[in-house]
């Protein structure tokens, strides 16, 4: 299943992250794709307030992953930035399987690696600047009429 959304500004792909983080819930995979400056940091944030984590939500680039605990007694979220890994080797050594059941994990540029982590996900790919395009790609029955629910504000 996929469809599309246009988020004409960064407020806009922070709402549509809140909405989602809305509908997120303990195991589900995220993978984020899209060029530097694509809002997969920001649609990130948006999705840890939906989630009511604790922040702030920042590019975890140098450190390649942050949890970031539930202050409302839901799942944490688990957020990688695999730009710098190499192989799904190096993704297998952060044991993000060990979390995955128990948190909520987005991993920015995680196509072609992520995909292993989990038969059910979603995959968001952002293009356009500075109108941004979304992409959502449902992998999964868990995604059933999720999606819908996300285009309606």
């Amino acid at each position: 299943m996929e469809r599309e959304v246009r988020l004409a500004t960064a407020e806009d792909t922070q709402a549509f992250g809140r909405r989602l983080g809305q509908q997120l819930r303990a195991g589900d995979l995220v993978v984020l794709t899209g060029d530097l400056g694509a809002g997969k940091t920001t649609l990130t944030q948006g999705i840890g307030e939906g989630l009511g984590v604790r922040g702030p939500v920042t590019s975890p680039t140098f450190v390649i992953s942050r949890i970031h605990p539930s202050l409302v007694g839901g799942p944490a979220l688990v957020h990688v930035d695999a730009y710098r890994l190499g192989s799904q080797l190096e993704l297998d050594d952060l044991d993000l399987d060990a979390d995955l059941d128990d948190s909520v994990t987005i991993v920015e540029w995680g196509a072609g690696l992520a995909e292993q982590l989990s038969d059910a996900r979603l995959e968001i790919s952002l293009t356009g600047e500075p109108e941004r395009t979304a992409r959502l790609m449902a992998v999964g029955p868990r995604w059933t009429g999720v999606l819908d629910s996300l285009l309606v504000p």
